[in-house]
């Protein structure tokens, strides 16, 4: 089977013609070249998956002990290990994603965050008695919330899709996912694991399509719950339609994060680590830490630190196992982007490198650094998703919190300081889902989420099962 040319979505257990007959092309992100087509699912698709999912609650994969259920997602996870590496090259082709990073977060990473949810899966069975004050007894039982609809980017596209899907698995909900066109072809990747793991019918249906496809899905009536990664934008309509309907959702959104510098700051391991969590994934990540706080008896110091580390990255092929900034993903985030770089020159920031488009194919901009930074410009309030990094100063450190936290986000950030102790306590009064210390990286076993307008829920972890489970009380006397 080409990994480049898929003509059929695969529903209720088989590969089949979409109903309508749209086909997207896939672009390369470094040659501006076709790489491949896919077929889009239709709202038609839509109907008839979420009918699979709903016939597959009731059928063999409801029937399943929690151990039966585990070593069916167990071989899952096995299956999409198998196809690690061919996943990560797809999604750097697809997306621009450095292949080292790719390797990381689209090739190992499915595989790790599925395998734990198989372990957390065996132990879900059973029942919890609970004495009640006045005599009787309660039986508590936790049961699959049901069909699922799970919505991603294409940023961390196989990261993102198996966060939603492995707990859901795990859970015993079916799912039905829709992945965006961009990155469509890595996706089916997903359903060919399944289909050689031996899901039933029905318990993982991948449909890709656009937006009035993703909008069905939300909004239809045989869906239990949505699960959600994207824009604040796009995760508010979402929100606005599940309240409605009364069905929970979980939104991971956008964010605008600090790399917050204080005075005992070790300015050599900041910037050292710089790239990878200032600028991860060309800096189309949605908790990179774009706001670098520094004090201003240091804040020369800082910004030329800065400066000189970001001038230094290799630009170049996403292929290139040496390469730190590749291509955006499409000429749309290109000239958004770009768009945003002459805003912050309008504004008043100084440009201290960078700032341009490169003379080379691809959808490249180059890593770009902005100096005097105040925080209430659009290049340091506003969710860029792109290689563009604000410098900003403050006085002492309660006026660092104050800018720190006057954001519409809260999803990841970094404190950076030589006492830790002092850091968390730092961190702590951070508002945000996750913060770290000298250090920021997500754990597979840890919850990560956001608050304010970065999202609500949490995935990952332990706390990652919740969300796909539901809670039913049998009153005994």
């Amino acid at each position: 089977m080409s990994l480049t040319t898929r003509d059929e979505v695969y529903l209720d257990g088989s590969w089949v013609t979409p109903a309508g007959s749209e086909r997207a092309a896939v672009i390369e992100a470094a040659t501006e070249q076709q790489l491949g087509t896919v077929a889009m699912a239709s709202v038609e698709d839509v109907d008839r998956a979420v009918a699979s999912a709903r016939r597959a609650l009731s059928g063999p994969w409801a029937a399943l002990a929690p151990a039966e259920r585990a070593e069916l997602v167990g071989a899952f996870a096995r299956e999409l290990r198998a196809r690690a590496a061919q996943t990560a090259e797809l999604v750097s082709r697809e997306n621009g994603m450095p292949i080292a990073l790719s390797q990381i977060v689209n090739g190992m990473a499915p595989y790790a965050i599925t395998r734990l949810y198989a372990h957390l899966a065996g132990g879900l069975g059973g029942r919890d008695e609970r004495p009640s004050p006045t005599g009787g007894r309660t039986l508590v039982v936790r049961e699959p919330v049901g069909v699922v609809a799970a919505v991603t980017p294409w940023n961390y596209p196989q990261a993102l899709a198996i966060m939603k899907i492995a707990p859901a698995l795990a859970a015993g909900c079916s799912v039905v996912f829709k992945p965006p066109p961009e990155t469509a072809l890595d996706a089916l990747l997903i359903a060919d694991a399944a289909e050689a793991a031996g899901l039933p019918p029905g318990v993982l249906n991948v449909l890709p399509g656009g937006r009035e496809v993703g909008a069905h899905l939300v909004a239809h009536p045989g869906v239990d719950k949505v699960a959600f990664t994207g824009s604040t934008l796009a995760g508010k309509a979402i929100g606005e339609v599940a309240g409605r309907l009364l069905r929970p959702a979980s939104l991971e959104l956008g964010g605008k994060s600090v790399s917050f510098l204080l005075p005992d700051a070790d300015l050599a391991l900041f910037a050292g680590k710089l790239a990878e969590i200032s600028l991860p994934n060309n800096g189309q990540t949605c908790h990179a830490a774009t706001r670098i706080l520094a004090p201003r008896s240091r804040y020369a110091e800082v910004v030329e630190a800065v400066t000189e580390t970001v001038a230094a990255l290799r630009v170049g092929d996403p292929l290139d196992p040496g390469t730190q900034i590749g291509p955006l993903v499409s000429r749309m985030q290109q000239e958004k982007v770009l768009g945003y770089v002459d805003k912050g020159r309008g504004e008043g920031a100084r440009l201290t490198t960078g700032g341009a488009r490169p003379e080379r194919p691809g959808w490249f901009v180059e890593p770009t650094v902005f100096a005097e930074v105040d925080n209430d410009m659009a290049i340091a309030r506003e969710e860029i998703f792109g290689p563009v990094l604000c410098v900003i100063p403050y006085g002492d450190v309660e006026e660092g919190i104050a800018i720190a936290n006057d954001s519409d986000f809260g999803l990841g950030g970094v404190v950076w300081t030589a006492d830790e102790e002092r850091g968390v306590e730092v961190a702590q009064r951070v508002e945000t889902g996750t913060i770290g210390v000298n250090h920021y990286e997500l754990h597979i076993n840890a919850p990560f989420g956001g608050v304010k307008e970065s999202g609500l829920g949490r995935e990952l972890g332990p706390e990652g099962l919740e969300p796909y489970l539901r809670h039913r009380s049998i009153y005994l006397s």
